[in-house]
């Protein structure tokens, strides 16, 4: 298996790919891995970590700003444009695929414990 890295500040993945060495556990991130009917038959476990849709708009906002330079309303205006729509159209059906559903994000404390759980007791059984 290989990675490739994506390069924040210019919006893509580069070519180069860096291997994946097996182990008892890899956990595979991305907000489009859901779209990779390939990528999904090899996972074990799916899960899909959600986040409000402020939470969202907040993060991008401070990124746009912070990093990026931009105005608050060319932030938001990007925000309406693409990244909204784009949301809705791929990654907000592409839930449908996870096995375990997060709602709150990172700070589920009892999701997480959940899933924490059960990846202990994969390794347990294997």
């Amino acid at each position: 298996m290989s990675s490739t890295p994506y390069a924040q500040g210019l919006q893509y993945a580069e070519e180069e790919t860096i291997p994946i060495a097996p182990g008892e556990v890899i956990i595979v991130e991305g907000i489009l891995i859901f779209t990779d009917a390939e990528l999904c038959e090899n996972l074990d476990l799916k899960v899909f970590v959600d986040t409000e849709a402020d939470e969202r708009l907040i993060r991008i906002i401070q990124r746009d700003v912070n990093e990026r330079g931009r105005g608050l309303d060319k932030s938001i205006r990007h925000y309406e444009k693409f990244v909204k729509p784009m949301h809705e159209t791929f990654i907000e059906p592409s839930k449908k695929f996870a096995d375990i559903i997060i709602p709150i994000g990172g700070h589920n404390t009892k999701g997480i414990d959940i899933l924490i759980s059960k990846i202990r007791w994969m390794l347990h059984e294997a």
